[in-house]
C-alpha cells in the first residue's frame, strides 16, 4: 500500500461503554440491532460512503458474512467489563488512487494483515467529496481462532 497521510488505531472496549455493533453501524451506514442492550444502533444518514464488505477467513462460519450477526457474536464472545470487543482503523487513501480502485487496495491490505492471520475484516469507504482523500475504515476482530 502506497504512503499513507492518516493512519489511527483505535481499540472498541467495552470498559469504555463502547459496542461493537455500534462501530460496525456507524463505519457501514446500517441499521444494526445489539443483543448486549437491545437497542438499534442506527447511522444510515450517513452519506458520504461508498463501498462496504466484509471479508471471512476460510474457517469462520459462513453466517458471519452478515453485519450484525458477526458483531453481536463478538460481543457475545467477550464477556469481561474491560473486554476487546474489535479493533477500528481509520486510514486516508492517497488522493492519487482512481475510486475505481480504492476498494481493491482496501481489500488486499485486509487480506495481508488481517483475514490471512484468521481475523475476519470489514470495511467501509467513506467518501466526502469534499477534495480531501477518502477514508477507508477498517473494523477487526482478532479472536477467530481456528
Amino acid at each position: 500500500m502506497p504512503p499513507c497521510p492518516h493512519f489511527d488505531l483505535k481499540i472498541v472496549q467495552r470498559s469504555k461503554r463502547q459496542s461493537a455493533v455500534a462501530a460496525a453501524a456507524y463505519q457501514s451506514g446500517e441499521r444494526l440491532f445489539s443483543e448486549y442492550d437491545q437497542k438499534q444502533k442506527y447511522y444510515s444518514h450517513k452519506s458520504e460512503i461508498v463501498h462496504t464488505e466484509i471479508m471471512l477467513p476460510p474457517h469462520a462460519p459462513p453466517e458471519y458474512a452478515d453485519r450484525n450477526t458477526l458483531w453481536n457474536a463478538a460481543e457475545a464472545i467477550e464477556k469481561q467489563w474491560n473486554s476487546q470487543l474489535a479493533r477500528r482503523l481509520v486510514l486516508a487513501i492517497p488522493r492519487d488512487i482512481p475510486p475505481e480502485q480504492q476498494a481493491d487496495l482496501i481489500r488486499d491490505y485486509c487480506r495481508e494483515f488481517f483475514v490471512s492471520k484468521g481475523m475476519i475484516a470489514d470495511f467501509a469507504i467513506h467518501d466526502k467529496g469534499t477534495g480531501q482523500p477518502p477514508r477507508p475504515h477498517p473494523l477487526y476482530h482478532a479472536g477467530m481462532d481456528e
